[in-house]
């Protein structure tokens, strides 16, 4: 058999949101997917690399590498930043691209534009756990924001997308603009959505509890603020202290991942040498293996794996191929022999 270079294309942001757009419910179904396959090991994960600025100790741009079996069978590299100083200048705090790499080969054959999709994959994360873990407990009646950005609100997007309805809405950030720049946004399909003005007051009043910060350091430490027990969505990973995580039951995506990078995790181990606060991680929810208790504050934390981006990546450059919005790359491999010709000097 003839091995083939796999032709090359670029997928816009654009074209990224139109292959989304309406398709909510599968991309949580993909994602879940995902976190199947990576719990029976048909995925090679290894850690995020975290390039940082010593000039600019809050800048990093992280290196997300992995690969998937199966019928998926692809590998690729997310390339993501984050300079929260992006947030005053009213600029989206993360950029990243996404290189899709052929298994056969080991070419790559698409480069996407990745927040969108980044994005995507954290929000039907979230959404995901809170369908999972909060199906033995009784059904939330109000949400609280805490970080009014982007991710915040396409989860709150994804969470409806798989039936959650509150019957209120509490955004809390640290800019009132940020804050009532969201709640507009949610009352396009939210009947009450309000401002709260602290972040006791949104916590203690909500029975869902989603975190989408860019704080580096913990900055909520008071486990009584809790002691109602919701859910809590961590997916900013660095905004309770160690004893709020001490008193709560730990979920996280995967154990390795995500007890580093001083996340609240991490720092609960940092301090104890222990591992004993993370109770299961979200594939043990899914196959029923862990029953997360309805009379504890429970936190999801999720650092993210590589391998929930390449697969909504692999949907997307499907779905952009079938649809023409993909733009084909032609002779972006220029040296495509190894010594420029084939047999007897002709070229294949």
């Amino acid at each position: 058999m003839t091995v083939q270079i796999p032709d090359f294309s670029a997928i816009s942001g654009a074209a990224v949101s139109r292959a989304l757009a309406g398709r909510r419910r599968q991309v949580v179904d993909i994602v879940e997917a995902a976190y199947l396959a990576h719990d029976r090991a048909e995925t090679v994960n290894p850690p995020s690399y975290f390039l940082r600025f010593p000039d600019a100790p809050h800048n990093r741009i992280i290196a997300l590498p992995a690969s998937i079996g199966g019928a998926t069978g692809v590998a690729g590299l997310k390339w993501i930043s984050s300079f929260p100083g992006n947030v005053a200048e009213g600029v989206p705090r993360a950029s990243a691209v996404l290189v899709l790499n052929d298994l056969e080969t080991g070419y790559p054959f698409a480069c996407l534009e990745s927040s969108i999709i980044s994005a995507a994959r954290t929000a039907a994360s979230a959404a995901l756990a809170a369908r999972t873990i909060g199906a033995a407990r009784p059904r939330p009646t109000r949400l609280g924001i805490f970080g009014a950005g982007l991710i915040a609100r396409y989860v709150s997007d994804y969470l409806s997308a798989v039936g959650f309805r509150f019957d209120e809405i509490g955004v809390h950030d640290l800019s009132p603009e940020h804050a009532d720049s969201l709640a507009t946004h949610l009352r396009t399909t939210a009947d009450r959505v309000v401002v709260d003005p602290t972040p006791e007051s949104l916590i203690r009043s909500s029975d869902l509890v989603l975190f989408a910060t860019t704080a580096a350091t913990p900055h909520v430490s008071d486990p009584d603020w809790f002691a109602h027990h919701p859910l809590v969505l961590h997916v900013s990973l660095r905004d309770l202290s160690p004893e709020v995580i001490l008193s709560a039951t730990n979920v996280v995506d995967d154990i390795d991942h995500c007890l580093k990078a001083d996340t609240s995790v991490h720092l609960v181990e940092q301090r104890t040498g222990s591992r004993d606060h993370v109770h299961a991680t979200l594939a043990q929810a899914l196959t029923g293996r862990f029953t997360a208790p309805a009379d504890a504050t429970v936190v999801f934390s999720p650092f993210g794996l590589g391998v929930l981006d390449l697969a909504v990546a692999t949907f997307v450059h499907r779905q952009a191929t079938e649809t023409g919005t993909a733009t084909p790359i032609p002779d972006f491999f220029h040296e495509r022999h190894r010594h420029g010709e084939g047999p007897r000097g002709k070229a294949p």
